[in-house]
């Protein structure tokens, strides 16, 4: 690979195509293995674990992995560039497909959670991408690169619960063993993708830090960014994590469940072909408040019934809520920093997503268990209410600051 040195340098343009289409394919590749996770994580949990209660933990402790490695990677990427972090991200990749299949086999729980634990790790890896895409991009362009590495994820909505239903009994009796396998496979797979990316090296600048990030991360602009993208996250996360465990208490087919999060996960990033133009156009902050909108309103239809198209077009809603949302609370962090501090606040800012995605995705199992999903369903409406008060007040001060 060869290096740029300087971080605020515009690469020429087929370099920038180059790592965009790179970069969407490693990010397919990756949404393939991070549905695995999801398709499967709550099911083989209810087969492994000691009581009901703790069904849902592998995938609890798949966000644990996100937000544990967010600072730590981002410090690492700091110092040896985002392709290194990358390659350590695949790493992890393969590692959660190998143990998660060894656990099945071994009939291991807690080893399944250590497997999920690096799935999370190769995550929030992987989420930086979007960030990356935007290196070496002249500003008015960075929304639309950002969000065109997203689009990457159209195909492991795809790829990802295909991947489930092909190989979930090729091992007997060791249901999923064999999607654990490929899941390594497809992990290493985009290792190779990632290689010939470009980015600009770390620079002395960057690897100083810039400002100090309390005076970063006490902006109005900044607080309301990670709030939008926190609150999208988890609760993408919070009823994603309940839907597959309660379609089937509610005598759904595995099948049934594997197209609902297909279709989903489609919608999480088909946007994207258009988010960033929207983006450009309309503002990062309405963007982000439309995208929240939808998620409420994923919640209602999912409070409309238990039918099996009620699951799929709340978890579609929820898809296009989250796409909205989260990039457009991403575009917001992107104007919130200077080039040499990139890796450290959007690290940061990722550190608090995944932390609160954390916190709802250990909700989302108790809930289910102990009160049933309306219960969660009516639960995820209050962080939304506090997430658009959060970007009503960030775009009211600055409306004001424009004013004077």
């Amino acid at each position: 690979m060869t290096s740029i040195s300087n971080p605020s340098l515009v690469l020429p343009e087929r370099t920038q195509r180059a790592n965009i289409w790179r970069l969407s394919v490693a990010q397919a590749l990756a949404g393939a293995n991070s549905v695995v996770v999801y398709a499967t994580g709550s099911i083989v949990g209810s087969m492994l674990a000691p009581t009901a209660m703790l069904a849902t933990l592998p995938i609890s402790i798949f966000v644990v992995g996100m937000a544990a490695c967010t600072l730590p990677v981002g410090a690492f990427a700091r110092r040896y560039g985002r392709r290194a972090a990358f390659l350590l991200g695949t790493g992890a990749g393969v590692l959660t497909g190998l143990l998660a299949m060894i656990a099945v086999i071994m009939q291991g729980f807690w080893l399944f959670c250590l497997a999920t634990f690096f799935g999370g790790v190769y995550a929030a890896v992987v989420l930086s991408f979007r960030f990356a895409a935007a290196d070496g991009v002249e500003p008015k362009r960075k929304a639309r690169a950002l969000s065109l590495v997203m689009a990457g994820g159209v195909a492991a909505g795809v790829v990802g619960p295909q991947l489930v239903s092909w190989t979930m009994d090729l091992w007997p009796p060791y249901m999923f063993a064999a999607t654990y396998l490929a899941q390594a496979v497809v992990a290493a797979a985009s290792a190779f993708i990632l290689l010939g990316v470009q980015l600009p090296a770390p620079t002395p600048a960057e690897m100083a830090g810039g400002r100090p990030l309390s005076v970063i991360a006490l902006q109005p602009r900044f607080i309301s960014a990670v709030i939008a993208g926190a609150v999208s996250y988890m609760l993408m996360n919070f009823l994603m994590t309940a839907a597959p465990l309660a379609m089937h208490m509610c005598g759904h087919s595995q099948e049934s469940a594997n197209l609902g999060l297909q279709w989903h996960v489609i919608a999480m990033y088909a946007p994207s072909f258009f988010t960033g133009s929207l983006i450009s156009r309309f503002g990062a902050g309405r963007i982000a408040a439309v995208g929240l909108g939808l998620i409420g309103l994923s919640a209602a239809v999912g409070l409309g019934g238990i039918e099996i198209m009620h699951f799929w077009w709340s978890l579609i809603l929820l898809g296009v809520g989250w796409n909205f949302g989260f990039l457009g609370a991403s575009a917001l962090v992107l104007e919130c920093h200077r080039p040499e501090e990139k890796t450290r606040v959007q690290s940061f800012n990722d550190f608090i997503v995944f932390g609160l995605m954390a916190v709802g995705s250990f909700l989302s199992g108790g809930l289910l268990s102990a009160y049933g999903w309306d219960t969660v369903l009516w639960v995820s409406f209050v962080p939304l209410v506090l997430s658009v008060v959060a970007l009503g007040l960030a775009t009211r001060k600055k409306t004001s600051a424009l004013a004077k």
